[in-house]
């Protein structure tokens, strides 16, 4: 079914658009979810309220790429049930992103918006292969093992490229003046 078709279903309220959801882009919010939370009780509790939500934005909200905006609203629900679960609750790939992370930026997450701002004009200045190992490993969770299989690269080379962006990165936000 196309996102089109999909979205049109949430506008009709018919409550198969939460089946249609399910079927296209289920497995890929599951992953999202599943990398931030370590139980499977809580990832699938999280889904489920995803889908919720998502059933209370679509109207008004007409997501322009319905893909990205549930890959954006499994992340965001993940992490807010996290932080209600408390820290003892992390995911290992979710708490080994951050300490990488956390050697770079000494702020909580998520990032405020002038950081923010910042990380995503650092993002478009990649190459796309290293933007995208970046993307998946900092934004998805995504482990070493998981990136090398999909992207071809081996192990090394992926926790390589890593480390390098991570010190572009810390370049680049002190150039603009990001206190780190």
């Amino acid at each position: 079914m196309e996102d089109r078709e999909i979205i049109n279903l949430y506008f009709s309220r018919d409550e198969s658009a939460i089946s249609a959801t399910d079927s296209k882009y289920g497995a890929l919010c599951r992953k999202i979810i599943k990398n931030i939370l370590s139980s499977d009780h809580d990832a699938e509790e999280c889904l489920n309220d995803l889908y919720l939500s998502i059933w209370n934005k679509i109207p008004p909200t007409v997501p322009d790429n319905l893909r990205n905006y549930l890959c954006k609203s499994a992340r965001n629900a993940a992490l807010s049930m996290l932080r209600k679960n408390s820290a003892l609750k992390r995911g290992r790939e979710y708490e080994i992103s951050l300490e990488e992370l956390g050697e770079l930026l000494q702020t909580d997450f998520p990032p405020d918006s002038a950081l923010e701002e910042e990380i995503n004009a650092f993002l478009g200045l990649l190459e796309p292969p290293t933007r995208r190992v970046f993307v998946r490993r900092y934004w998805f969770f995504d482990s070493i093992k998981e990136i090398s299989a999909s992207s071809g690269f081996g192990e090394s080379k992926v926790k390589q490229m890593l480390k390098r962006t991570r010190e572009k990165l810390r370049k680049y936000l002190t150039e603009r003046g990001v206190k780190l």
